[in-house]
């Protein structure tokens, strides 16, 4: 991503009063954000009300410090340990799993070894594996099939050897297990992927999903927890350089743990926990929710316990949760989604009245999988579509992960 390029999306997201909803309205009618500070005020009264067109009219003052910021830190990539990147919707590297959540943010900031897309290059550190050479021409290390892990921050030791034996083997079975890096369960399942870690391996062992820029790790004593999943998988955050933990943004970041992965594992957690937040975003996606059951007399047991009355699948061991899975295989490269965005002017001509896809829709609720089987596109390109119809108002996204065509107004 060039400077200049750069500085435009820093200076849509920092701008106050426009939200990703907004923000993504904005990008389907006039493209890239270089080419929706250059309309005139007439055309963004179209999209924004006006108080949004006035502050779009000026930069943001914390944009000209946040820019060489965030420039010098991908800067450093270059003679870093670990590749550093900032992916905005639409950029083949952007996880295609959360294009079908109602909120996926605008711009991404990635740290480590993995990559969504697996047919971009990885840069491995030598204190990875020693047979660096081997993993380089094998391929590189792809996120595909996820599952998260999550829990309280307060586990019983029995909760924290549960979490880390279930990730060893389910990471061992190829998935990638994601979680947010908070102390207790999430630190463990992060632990328990890396105890996994085999000689060689070409799929990324954990991804963590964290609520601070990435030029800091929260809590401390997870930095060199935060290292070694640099090496062997990937960080993400949504929030710029320098945003500190602020009790907001973890809530907030649950919702990506949830978008990212196939399914959701508890393994502990209390009635109120964040985690019942993650399992039910989960639930809302249509995807698997799990609960291991503990004893009746563990508060940390109690949220696990209605997850499971409220039909989350009760386990017992990794196997189960494996035997439940069925993954739906994708592409994952989504290289056409700039180009889609961008060109907004054809846009509309492809989602006219006679597109496949609205005509596939019918007027009943359909989820993705049907969807897909009856248009025959593949998962980037009708993500893509569906998102376009979706701003345009044509297209209503339910719980569970369904889809529903709006009657004309």
């Amino acid at each position: 991503m060039e400077r200049d390029e750069l500085c435009s999306w820093l200076r849509l997201t920092l701008t106050p009063g426009i939200g990703n909803v907004t923000a993504r309205k904005l990008l389907a009618a006039f493209g890239l954000p270089g080419a929706i500070f250059e309309q005139s005020s007439t055309a963004l009264r179209q999209i924004a009300s006006t108080a949004q067109v006035m502050a779009l009219r000026s930069d943001p003052p914390e944009l000209s410090t946040l820019l060489n910021t965030t420039w010098n830190w991908l800067q450093a990539s270059a003679g870093g340990e670990f590749r550093r990147r900032v992916v905005v919707l639409g950029d083949p590297g952007y996880p295609t799993a959360l294009l079908t959540m109602d909120d996926p943010p605008l711009m991404l900031y990635l740290l480590g070894a993995a990559s969504f897309n697996q047919n971009m290059p990885v840069e491995l550190s030598d204190q990875s594996h020693s047979a660096i050479d081997s993993v380089a021409t094998k391929g590189y290390l792809g996120i595909t099939r996820c599952l998260a892990v999550v829990g309280s921050r307060n586990p019983t030791p029995q909760g924290t050897a549960h979490a880390r034996q279930f990730t060893k083997t389910l990471a061992q079975s190829g998935l990638t297990i994601v979680s947010g890096l908070a102390l207790g369960i999430d630190g463990a399942a992060h632990e328990g992927a890396l105890d996994s870690l085999p000689a060689l391996h070409t799929h990324a062992l954990t991804v963590a999903v964290v609520g601070t820029g990435l030029d800091r790790v929260y809590p401390k004593a997870h930095h060199d927890l935060a290292h070694r999943i640099a090496q062997n998988g990937l960080l993400i955050s949504e929030y710029p350089l320098g945003t500190p933990p602020l009790t907001a943004n973890f809530p907030k970041r649950n919702r990506l743990i949830a978008g990212l992965a196939q399914g959701t594992l508890v393994v502990e957690a209390a009635l109120k926990s964040g985690s019942l937040i993650t399992a039910r975003l989960t639930a809302e996606q249509g995807k698997d929710v799990f609960a291991i059951p503990g004893s009746i007399q563990a508060a940390q047991s109690r949220g696990c316990h209605a997850l499971i009355k409220q039909g989350a699948k009760l386990v017992e061991s990794a196997q189960d949760v494996l035997e439940e899975l069925v993954w739906h295989d994708g592409p994952t490269n989504t290289t056409d989604l700039v180009a889609s965005i961008a060109e907004s002017a054809s846009a509309k001509g492809i989602f006219s009245e006679e597109n496949g896809v609205l005509q596939a829709l019918g007027f009943d609720p359909v989820g993705l999988d049907a969807l897909q089987a009856r248009t025959g596109l593949d998962t980037a390109q009708l993500q893509v579509q569906l998102m376009t119809l979706e701003l345009d108002d044509l297209v209503a996204r339910l719980p569970g992960g369904l889809f529903q065509r709006m009657s004309p107004a």
